[in-house]
């Protein structure tokens, strides 16, 4: 994969540390002190002007895009010297991967004296760096604590989880996100929010303190949000859902929603109704929030209507209504005998009875219901974020904890017996980031453990304190309240002698509209080799494709058995590629191309295919006539030497055109002798 130029705006690298404390030093002296060391009159532009003094520190990182490149040497015609240079290709990025590379080896020419290097001068994806990612004052990366501005400790362990969400980071750190930046979303802050939340990641990433006060971002989420705007305790899984939400807003691909009626399924082709739900959401969400937490649930709704008594001793009409919705975050419940986050899963997967006012209205009774209700995972995102509900209302709507030990998995949480779809079999989960909350309701605190993405060690962020802590503290307390994962996918090792299973963190795919071979649903190899999707066509125009195909063969069973198999290739042969181009105009598109195919099959049938019908009926007589008469066998030769070929676009009067011949053919008989009248007539 290439290399990604970084854009203009933000290419130029930080300056040396003796060249930042001069730089410092002359943000401190007047216009006159300055002009006086310079000799001459100061050239300040507007652009020099409005920089602010953090701008040689945080404006550092390169920036990439979308579009790939490739490095290229070029030779100064003049000095000679070489020097590497990007060129764009006509390649886009369907992963973030290239992304992780920048950020990385960015970070490591920062920070390390003598970094660990790749054979492409760059840092490995998830390699392991001891020792080198680290600062002058042997602070590692990233390991930044948050000050509490009073009562934030909610809002301090939910950044501190989403900055070690390292896909997230990386894109605010080294992707070109403003150019994706929706400023038309009346749902968004107009790029606000994201602003706000990129200048605090890069405060933690890029400066060298110990600590900081995220002030200007508590501001900015205030003015969104006047919830959090005072200085009150919250629900930090409120705050991690608002914020997430609200980047996406800022963030969405989609400048104009359609609107799209939700579709009504019955079970009974869960697999193409998944894709096709997830494609109509994709059509109204695309946004870094999506590629990284959007997963997928089945819900099915099952009729279980009182009056209808079936012979089985069940009730209810049989009608059932399934629908793929999708999530960004997994809220399991608890209960006083769940002991495990499995237990917690199957609690969130068993069926639910809706009786009384939580009725369910049928649209085949025509009437409000008891009904059960059931939750299944279906398709799960490269980022999982699971909600442990510990939090809760009783009868009397007063709210309580559940002060109970919780036993959640570390490595190799395998999640197959609850993934309904076969097309997303064998998942696999890593911890990475926990959000824990101490105490009860009225005098709790919430802190973070996350794991660098450098060193691998975990830390505890105790707002402005930093604690490394052993892996062993982890998976089983009564303080985890929100868990981050990461999918580990295998990865295909060249040397074969290794026998061991090596995983890495899943591949971030772009998700598009039209490109459905990078849909989850189709990440599975077994999901690859049963549907082979062309790269040009969703899922949608490969069901119709298919369909058309099968009406064609359908419609071939009445022909000959030698010649049928010609006719498929032909027809199969006229069948042009639908063009999914205009992705807004999917649906339609695939009408006019449904049309379009049908339309040149018609037109390009040969004549001696749509006459053949006619002749299995001509031959039939001949046949007949042959048993009777050996000297009906002249006529008969005659008869089929005088027809000429029937017009192809006479296509429905092929009986009509029968008749005629066979009126032809009495009367070539009648000259010819009595015997073949009498043939004739009884052939009539």
């Amino acid at each position: 994969m290439g290399q990604c130029a970084p854009s203009t705006e933000e290419s130029n690298m930080e300056l040396p540390s003796d060249d930042m404390q001069h730089i410092r030093r002359q943000q401190h002296q007047s216009p006159q002190q300055q002009q006086q060391r310079r000799g001459g009159p100061q050239q300040t532009t507007h652009q020099t002007r409005r920089r602010p003094r953090t701008t040689a520190t945080l404006q550092s990182l390169v920036r990439v895009g979308s579009t790939m490149f490739k490095s290229v040497l070029v030779r100064d015609p003049e000095s000679g010297k070489v020097t590497k240079t990007h060129k764009p290709t006509n390649q886009k990025a369907e992963t973030y991967d290239h992304v992780h590379d920048a950020v990385n080896e960015t970070l490591s020419a920062r920070h390390s004296h003598h970094g660990e290097k790749n054979n492409n001068g760059g840092t490995l994806l998830n390699q392991v760096i001891p020792k080198t990612m680290t600062t002058t004052t042997t602070r590692t990366v990233g390991v930044v604590g948050l000050q509490n501005l009073g009562n934030t400790c909610f809002m301090n362990s939910s950044l501190q989880c989403l900055s070690h969400t390292i896909p997230l980071t990386d894109y605010f750190l080294g992707y070109d996100y403003r150019k994706e930046i929706n400023h038309e979303n009346f749902l968004g802050t107009k790029g606000e929010l994201a602003n706000a939340y990129a200048v605090l990641m890069k405060e933690m990433w890029l400066s060298k303190k110990k600590s900081l006060a995220p002030s200007s971002f508590k501001a900015s989420l205030g003015h969104f949000a006047p919830q959090f705007a005072g200085y009150d305790q919250h629900d930090c899984q409120e705050l991690l859902a608002f914020l997430l939400d609200g980047i996406h807003e800022d963030l969405n691909r989609v400048k104009k929603r359609p609107y799209i009626e939700d579709k009504d399924c019955d079970g009974t082709n869960d697999t193409s109704d998944s894709m096709d739900a997830w494609e109509n959401y994709l059509k109204r969400n695309k946004s870094i929030v999506v590629d990284l937490f959007q997963g997928q649930l089945r819900n099915t709704m099952k009729c279980c209507n009182t009056k209808i008594q079936n012979a089985d001793g069940s009730t209810g009409c049989g009608h059932r209504n399934v629908k793929f919705d999708s999530f960004m975050y997994l809220s399991l419940p608890m209960q006083d005998d769940c002991q495990t986050l499995d237990d917690c899963l199957e609690l969130f997967c068993t069926v639910e009875h809706l009786t009384g006012a939580n009725q369910w209205y049928c649209s085949k009774c025509k009437e409000h219901v008891d009904a059960t209700k059931k939750f299944d995972l279906w398709m799960l995102p490269p980022i999982l974020v699971v909600h442990l509900k510990r939090f809760r209302y009783n009868d009397y709507g007063a709210r309580s904890k559940l002060n109970r030990k919780m036993n959640y998995p570390v490595c190799n949480w395998s999640l197959d017996k609850f993934i309904k779809s076969s097309e997303n079999a064998h998942e696999m989960y890593d911890l990475y980031a926990v959000t824990n909350h101490y105490g009860n309701l009225g005098g709790g605190h919430y802190t973070a453990s996350a794991m660098n993405r450098f060193d691998n060690q975990w830390y505890e962020f105790n707002d402005s304190t930093c604690t490394k802590v052993d892996q062993s503290r982890l998976g089983n307390d009564n303080a985890a309240y929100c868990l981050f994962y990461n999918r580990m996918e295998k990865m295909e090792l060249e040397n074969d002698e290794e026998k061991e299973d090596s995983f890495r963190r899943a591949a971030v795919r772009r998700q598009s509209v039209s490109k459905p071979e990078l849909w989850p649903h189709m990440q599975n190899a077994a999901a690859k080799k049963k549907t082979k999707v062309d790269v040009r066509k969703s899922f949608r125009d490969f069901h119709k494709v298919s369909m058309m195909m099968l009406d064609q063969l359908d419609d071939t069973l009445i022909m000959e058995e030698e010649g049928s198999e010609g006719d498929m290739e032909k027809m199969n042969s006229n069948i042009e590629p639908l063009d999914d181009t205009l992705v807004e105009e999917q649906e339609s598109e695939g009408v006019v191309e449904e049309k379009k195919g049908k339309e040149e099959e018609n037109s390009n049938i040969e004549p001696l295919d749509d006459t053949l019908v006619a002749e299995q009926d001509s031959e039939a007589v001949v046949k007949e006539k042959k048993g009777k008469e050996e000297g009906s066998d002249k006529d008969t030769e005659k008869m089929n030497s005088n027809t000429e070929p029937s017009d192809d676009t006479l296509v429905a009067e092929q009986n009509s055109e029968g008749v005629v011949e066979e009126e032809e053919g009495k009367e070539e008989d009648n000259l010819n002798s009595n015997e073949a009248k009498e043939d004739s007539k009884h052939i009539g």
